[in-house]
């Protein structure tokens, strides 16, 4: 037994020292640490070495790396280990696990979906790795978090390594980036560690052209892979957002404006748009509201409240016209009944045309976008920059992570009660933009 472990140590020797921002990795003590951001940072080696150094120094801690995939697991970290450790360690693959000498164990894990993660419940671990934690998402991240238990005296951390872009790049980019906490979340529990490339030495020195390909990627790409940007990255549906064209002051809103409202309504969430259309045709997103486990009569109040009296006109998913079976009433009916309730029209959800009248008014023409968001819809804006393209049709916006497409929707169904696409093509045989003169209720420069 002291022979193995001496030349595993030595091994250990031999593979070379950390960076500073591996070193910086090796000392959190926080309870979320995440690690990334740039390809290319060293990321994969110091998640393994990180969960080595805890097994030797705890005899009988538990952990779990876990990455969405068990064939990215084992190709990227199982056998960089076991040919690492050699016979000092066993492993057993039926139960997946590497077991230390000392009694520490490492489980590995997989998850890419939510079926997946029903497996983890009720299981318990010390320390848990989630690899590229942006392919995850924020349940799958939510179901881990509840696992990160146990009646020892262990230390009990997540370790993430991150990228942007992917399905969880809207929560990591909240949790770590904005550090945008909600209810029950600590700041001093979150810490992120910046790496690029350029951090590499090991990698730069064996392999210098690395760098030559990453600067060589399309822009967005070089943005998120070569600069570590969280802002713009391979695979986000409204690149041409940029908050310093597109975000407005409050006191930049129009003086004389006519209002109206725009929300998506269902039980796991109400996301609701104030608007200010300009007399010049010029729409600002001025207020918005989101809250989940409204009934109907609840949402409709909200609505009302964010109305104040001032909108003309609410637009809303067309499904709300529909009879329930459970009263014989629509939810237009119920919402409508509520005091305070603008005037509801069902909105033109038609998803590929919305998304080309979005990027319309987003786009710069005569250097001015038509659509701006003021400084009081935060979570738009985020929504917004989080939203992903749908792989199989990237015309259209996916619908994961769900939790970021509400107020996007709403967004859509505003805009699309402003503007129509007319049939009649022009010669290049596409269908040009018009802005409507009229909305479904009345002129909005009366």
């Amino acid at each position: 037994m002291t022979s193995k472990k001496t030349d595993f140590e030595r091994t250990l020797r031999v593979l070379g020292a950390p960076n500073e921002r591996q070193r910086k990795f090796f000392e959190s003590r926080c309870r979320f640490t995440a690690y990334g951001g740039a390809r290319g940072g060293g990321k994969s080696w110091a998640l393994r070495r990180k969960l080595i150094a805890l097994c030797l120094h705890y005899s009988g801690i538990s952990c779990l790396l876990v990455r969405r995939s068990l064939a990215e697991l084992k190709s990227n970290h199982l056998t960089a280990i076991l040919r690492e450790l050699g016979d000092f360690v066993k492993y057993s693959e039926s139960e997946r696990t590497i077991e230390f000498p000392n009694g520490s164990k490492i489980a590995l894990g997989y998850c890419s979906s939510r079926r997946d993660a029903l497996r983890y419940q009720g299981q318990e671990y010390d320390i848990i790795a989630i690899d590229e934690a942006t392919q995850l998402t924020e349940y799958h991240f939510s179901v881990f978090k509840a696992c990160l238990r146990g009646v020892n005296e262990f230390p009990k951390r997540i370790y993430l390594t991150c990228n942007p872009g992917g399905v969880g790049h809207a929560w990591v980019k909240r949790l770590f980036i904005d550090r945008d906490f909600r209810e029950g979340e600590r700041a001093e529990d979150y810490l992120f560690i910046p790496a690029k490339v350029y951090d590499n030495r090991a990698l730069l020195e064996s392999y210098p052209e690395y760098v030559t390909q990453l600067e060589s990627l399309p822009d967005r790409m070089k943005k998120a892979w070569l600069e570590g940007r969280w802002d713009v990255f391979e695979g986000q549906f409204f690149p041409e957002l940029d908050s310093s064209v597109h975000i407005c002051r409050a006191s930049e809103l129009p003086k004389r404006a006519t209002r109206f409202i725009a929300f998506d309504y269902g039980f796991d969430m109400l996301a609701a748009i104030l608007f200010a259309v300009s007399p010049a045709g010029d729409v600002y997103a001025e207020a918005e509201y989101c809250s989940s486990g409204l009934t109907l009569s609840a949402a409709a109040e909200r609505v009302a409240a964010l109305s104040s009296g001032v909108a003309s006109y609410a637009v809303a998913s067309p499904d709300l016209w529909n009879r329930r079976q459970d009263s014989g009433k629509s939810g237009f009916e119920i919402m409508q009944a509520v005091r305070g309730m603008p005037p509801m029209t069902p909105a033109d959800d038609r998803r590929v045309a919305g998304w080309r009248v979005v990027r319309e008014y987003l786009s710069e023409s005569d250097a001015t976008p038509r659509l701006f968001i003021s400084e009081r819809c935060p979570e738009l804006f985020r929504c917004m920059s989080a939203l992903l393209s749908d792989p199989d049709r990237p015309e259209d916006a996916s619908g994961e992570p769900h939790s970021v497409t509400h107020l996007p929707e709403a967004l859509r169904y505003g805009l699309m009660s402003r503007a129509a696409l007319p049939a009649a093509h022009n010669e290049n045989g596409i269908a040009p933009f018009i802005i409507k003169k009229r909305s479904p209720l009345r002129d909005y420069l009366d």
